[in-house]
């Protein structure tokens, strides 16, 4: 057994590398999309999907690749803005875990997809990356929970000290403040 202050150490060690592989991730790879390789790339996939399918003809090859980048680009930055805004974290990387699992489903919808190939085990590493994208949402709302509590405390706290002043200064004599 280790002691619980290095496994506290270990825990948000992890959580931050899970956190900010997650936002490099996405702003990498959303990036990457508004290429025109990684729009050729992508083309064949988002035309099988279920989902995806009509992205293309509508906006073009390039114009759905950009589309999806730009997505995954605020969806990266939504999840790096925890320590700031846990809420809006929490919902990026609640998002973020919708966007992997389509690209999962891709998978099934591409036909004659090799499972031995780059192209999928490339995708099976989304696996992964899914379950810390919900992992990241599940911490974020718990710290937003948290920093609406205290602030719900702090403003009773407040609320109370107010009343009590006010309750002091009522009972004595007007201008009897002034000595």
């Amino acid at each position: 057994m280790i002691n619980l202050g290095l496994e506290t150490c270990i825990a948000r060690l992890g959580s931050g590398v899970m956190r900010w592989s997650l936002v490099l991730f996405f702003i990498g790879f959303g990036l990457y999309t508004f290429t025109p390789d990684e729009a050729a790339g992508v083309a064949p996939l988002m035309a099988h999907s279920p989902v995806l399918f009509w992205v293309s003809p509508l906006l073009g090859q390039r114009g759905g690749s950009s589309l999806v980048g730009a997505i995954e680009i605020a969806l990266g930055t939504l999840i790096a803005v925890r320590h700031v805004r846990p809420l809006w974290s929490a919902y990026g990387s609640l998002a973020a875990s919708a966007v992997l699992l389509v690209i999962l489903s891709f998978l099934a919808t591409t036909p004659g997809p090799d499972p031995a190939s780059h192209d999928a085990g490339f995708l099976v590493k989304d696996l992964t990356l899914f379950g810390a994208a919900l992992w990241t949402s599940a911490e974020a709302f718990a710290a937003a929970r948290r920093r609406t509590a205290a602030s719900v405390a702090l403003r009773r706290e407040l609320n109370a000290i107010a009343r009590e002043r006010k309750h002091r200064n009522s009972d004595q004599p007007v201008g009897a403040e002034h000595g």
